[in-house]
Formats: structure tokens, C-alpha cells, sequence
């Protein structure tokens, strides 16, 4: 494996789901999208997404008795190996054991986090490992120095109070309809709930959220990361909301444009 090369895992967990199961479906809708015939397999800025060349796959992960314990083990095993660990979900709660293993080698790191939802819940039903608490866990851990989070447009009073406590930079809908955008401090981790996008463009998902984000503006905001990009996921898919397999090659398009991304800002030593 070439150092750095972006390395595919999938995460086929959605036990921590708080709405409904599915998620677990999505790593392998996703991968027979990508090598769906119906498009070719070049970037919109002309990098070539390759399997074996651009990218590696390092298959699903298996999760037995402990899944948290088991992603956190596979992601730090594909980044000794050399790997840039692009994690397929399963539910947003598998983001909390990648960044744990993430962490280790990236002494400063940004986390960009495209949703709907904050997930800053302190506990969601009682589950402090819900879908919903992840960047609690995540921001009390110190597991990122920033944390960006747009698209946001379900906020609790709650979580507004746990953004503030975490100095968390939310742009909201609201927000970024105004024109605010972020500027990143540091090397990158980008987690990419498919939530984030307008139900219109996306609909295969637990929690469909109107007035969101288009293919295009998020497309926009992974093209236009400006740092070294360590790693991510792209969570919360669920095939059996889809309509039509609409919302697969939605994320076929988002894994290989970041994918790219990933190629055009590498590590300093890859």
C-alpha cells in the first residue's frame, strides 16, 4: 500500500440507531453503485478514482461482541498500515471509535461535520453511545481541537447549550443561506451524514429533514477543503428508506469526490 493512499472500510453498524435500522445496509449499496457502469470513474477535477490505485478496499469491518472496540481497532490498523481510513456507516454513533484511533497520530485536527443534526446530545434516550451523542463524546475526549458543523437545522435547546460548552462553530442553515462560511485550522477529518443533504436530493434516509443542503453545495465544500485531509465517514444511508436507488449514486458521487479530495490535499509525508 502507498502511504496515504485512501483506504474504504466498511462500519455495517446501526444498533445505536435511535429511529429505525438500515444503515447497516449501506456499505455494500454503496460499493455496487461505485462500480456501476453508468458512470466513469474520473473526479470533477480530473483525478482518476481507480480501485487498487487511487483508493484501496479493506473489505467490512467484523464488529463480534465489542463494535466500538472493533472499528477503533480496524481504523488504527489501516492507518499503520498506511492507510487514509474513508469510513462507510452504518449510523453516526462508528464516527466516536474512528476519531479515538484517528487521534492518536494527528496532534492537531479539525473535524468538518456535514449534517442535519449536531449529535451532541450528552445521552439520547438514555444511550450515551447513541447516533445522537457522538461529538459529546468526541469534544469531552479533546479528540479534535475545532469542530465545524454545518448544514445543522434540527437543534435542541440542549445541544445549543453543549456547542457552546464545547466552543463548537455551527453554521446553520439559516446561517449559510446568509453567506457564513468557515475557515479550517487544521488537518481534517470530514464526517459526511447523507442527512445533511435537502430529503429532495437524498431521500434513503432514518431522519429526513427538510430545507437542506444540494448535491452541489456539499460537493462545494468537500472541493473546497483547503488542508490535509486524514481521514472520514460517510454515514446514516439507509436503503430501505431509498426511493428508486435515488440516494445510492448520490453517495457513490460523495465517496469519490472525496476521495479526490483526499488525493489533491495529501498528508506532508504521503
Amino acid at each position: 500500500m502507498r502511504p496515504g493512499l485512501p483506504t474504504i472500510l466498511g462500519a455495517r453498524y446501526d444498533a445505536s440507531s435511535s429511529f429505525m435500522r438500515g444503515p447497516a445496509d449501506a456499505p455494500g449499496a454503496i460499493r455496487r453503485e461505485m462500480r456501476s457502469e453508468s458512470s466513469n470513474r474520473w473526479s470533477e477535477a480530473l483525478v482518476e478514482v481507480v480501485p487498487g490505485e487511487a483508493w484501496d478496499d479493506a473489505g467490512d469491518i467484523t464488529l463480534g461482541d465489542d463494535p466500538r472496540g472493533a472499528i477503533e481497532q480496524a481504523v488504527a490498523a489501516q492507518i499503520a498500515r498506511g492507510g487514509r481510513p474513508l469510513v462507510l456507516g452504518g449510523d453516526h454513533s462508528v464516527t466516536y471509535p474512528i476519531l479515538r484511533a484517528v487521534r492518536r497520530h494527528h496532534p492537531r485536527l479539525t473535524i468538518l461535520h456535514l449534517d442535519a443534526h449536531n449529535d451532541l446530545h450528552d445521552r439520547f434516550e438514555g444511550d450515551r453511545f447513541s447516533h445522537a451523542c457522538p461529538f459529546a463524546r468526541i469534544m469531552e475526549e479533546g479528540l479534535a481541537d475545532q469542530l465545524v458543523q454545518v448544514g445543522i437545522r434540527a437543534m435542541t435547546g440542549h445541544q445549543r447549550d453543549q456547542a457552546e460548552r464545547f466552543g463548537v462553530e455551527v453554521i446553520d442553515m439559516r446561517r449559510w443561506v446568509a453567506g457564513e462560511r468557515f475557515t479550517l485550522r487544521h488537518p481534517v477529518y470530514l464526517s459526511l451524514d447523507v442527512d445533511v443533504l435537502d430529503p429532495a436530493f437524498a431521500p434513503g434516509v432514518s431522519h429526513r429533514e427538510p430545507g437542506g443542503l444540494s448535491v452541489r453545495e456539499v460537493l462545494a465544500v468537500v472541493q473546497a477543503i483547503d488542508q490535509p485531509i486524514v481521514g472520514g465517514d460517510l454515514v446514516e444511508y439507509n436503503p430501505r428508506r431509498d426511493v428508486d436507488d435515488l440516494t445510492a449514486p448520490v453517495c457513490a458521487k460523495l465517496v469519490k469526490e472525496i476521495i479526490s479530495a483526499m488525493h489533491l490535499n495529501p498528508l506532508p509525508s504521503a
